[in-house]
């Protein structure tokens, strides 16, 4: 049996560059296996287009261990093998994935597993399968392994280009990330069967507390380090893509703000927008409200400007329902310690801010770095989890169905990818939003959305991926999930308001 993916593949399209990346983490844990079977393999996280791996035994990785690697795929690629989906008994696969010391996916399927466990095979090495994958190593061919830290990265061509970018020189992201990831490890959750061991166990709500406590201390720390510019601060910038929660984080920052004496004024970008007959369109000719330019940023550089040299300020309203500006709030920045927290996409982004000297702003970015991985050898996808996050909040204040939502993602991407990841690396600092027991919350209300979207529909086969994704993590009802969270943003009831 062989269900995998047809052997065309098109990189401006996000399916086949997903489909392209999942088959290379498959080649890259079969090259370890047979190369270096006393080391194992275990992903960390994603940066850009690339993964970042380490060895789960041993010493860190060295470069002759990567040459052995990259030899090993390059072969199986120019051998042109099969790849197959198979079904294979239960106690079969258990025996295998323990002798394989791959413990995290021998817990999982004896969690969620039935009668017949479905695998990818390639000669003697099998995983277990999540999504599908290329039927052939040869449609293979761009992909590189460097040293990187204690591990290596896995680079693979990027969507809408094909090519092999360069793997970004981020430390902030990959520290925040790996910080988690320490996280994690400390406190023994680190992949699906351990989340449901815990609410099986019924240790959740100890664990919850401890998760939402680590958020916590992280924008203290934020709000430390603003403290410590002293007066020349004046402006907070916090962006992010979709469903980052940076809503609830500018909340909660402004508290921690609070704290130490700093009294936060938020400033809302959605009330500079222009009026629809003078945005610009997009290639459909409708207004793209994604793009900088459906600011107006002169009025808001004028503004804020104003602000800053003590004048007061009338700010102004946006009424999305007559697409008006109105004048709103007047405010003013006192002698006493005052800041500016403007929160939206755009905030990385120095032109939107252009008359504004650096030394006055503090760029935050938020996004949700996940470091839960579904086993040992597949991660949970940051684009996933803010996906299964937007679907639930479109549903809950917007009354869209999960079928709107993910029709429209696809360009919500394109947006965050040209005004927002380019971006990233100009920040001050990173927030990580992500909570390790968000997936099994989010699962009670995307699950019955999902399943409503059927056969014959573009999106149907994204919801059945995403459903068998949701499949490997036990539910977790919505009470336990603490007022302040950020997760409120998207479920709903929280102590915020918005």
């Amino acid at each position: 049996m062989n269900e995998n993916k047809p052997s065309t593949l098109d990189f401006s399209g996000r399916e086949d560059a997903d489909i392209y990346r999942r088959t290379l983490a498959f080649l890259i844990s079969a090259a370890v296996h047979k190369t270096l079977p006393d080391r194992g393999i275990y992903v960390h996280l994603s940066l850009g287009s690339a993964y970042y791996y380490t060895f789960t035994r041993g010493p860190k990785a060295s470069q002759d261990e990567i040459d052995k690697l990259k030899a090993e795929m390059r072969r199986l690629i120019d051998n042109d093998i099969q790849i197959y989906l198979r079904n294979l008994d239960y106690h079969e696969a258990l025996e295998y994935f323990l002798t394989n010391k791959q413990n995290d996916t021998a817990l999982l399927i004896n969690q969620r597993g039935g009668a017949s466990i479905k695998i990818n095979q390639i000669n003697d090495f099998i995983d277990l399968y999540h999504a599908p994958l290329l039927p052939r190593t040869g449609l293979l061919s761009l992909f590189d392994v460097s040293l990187y830290y204690e591990g290596f990265m896995l680079r693979f061509p990027y969507a809408g280009g094909g090519g092999l970018e360069k793997i970004p020189d981020n430390q902030k992201m990959f520290f925040a990330c790996e910080d988690y990831k320490k996280w994690g490890r400390i406190s023994g959750v680190t992949a699906a069967a351990h989340i449901n061991k815990i609410i099986i166990d019924r240790t959740i709500d100890e664990f919850i507390r401890i998760n939402e406590a680590f958020q916590e201390k992280q924008l203290a720390f934020i709000a430390d380090e603003i403290y410590k510019h002293g007066e020349s601060i004046k402006l907070i910038l916090i962006a992010g893509p979709s469903s980052s929660g940076k809503t609830t984080t500018a909340k909660r920052l402004s508290i921690q703000l609070k704290v130490l004496g700093i009294e936060p004024i938020a400033i809302s970008l959605d009330d500079y927008y222009l009026p629809p007959d003078k945005a610009p369109k997009d290639e459909n000719g409708n207004p793209d409200l994604e793009c900088l330019e459906a600011l107006d940023v002169d009025y808001f550089n004028k503004q804020l400007l104003d602000i800053l040299d003590g004048k007061d300020t009338v700010l102004p309203i946006f009424d999305f329902k007559t697409a008006e500006r109105k004048e709103g709030r007047t405010i003013r920045l006192n002698d006493r310690r005052e800041m500016l927290v403007i929160e939206g996409i755009h905030g990385l982004n120095d032109a939107l801010t252009h008359r504004i000297k650096s030394e006055n702003k503090f760029k935050i970015y938020v996004s949700v770095l996940v470091q839960i991985n579904i086993d040992d050898h597949n991660r949970v996808s940051t684009r996933d989890n803010r996906l299964l996050r937007r679907i639930v909040r479109d549903n809950q204040f917007r009354k869209m169905s999960a079928l709107r939502t993910m029709a429209m993602w696809e360009s919500v991407q394109r947006g965050a990818e040209k005004y927002i990841f380019r971006f990233e690396n100009s920040a001050d600092a990173v927030f990580n939003s992500a909570l390790d027991y968000e997936i099994p919350v989010l699962k009670c209300y995307v699950e019955p959305l999902l399943r409503g979207i059927k056969p014959g529909r573009p999106e149907y086969n994204e919801a059945e991926r995403l459903l068998d994704f949701l499949d490997k993590f036990n539910m977790l009802p919505s009470y336990v999930v603490p007022g302040n969270s950020i997760l409120r943003e998207f479920i709903g009831e929280s102590d915020f308001k918005y």
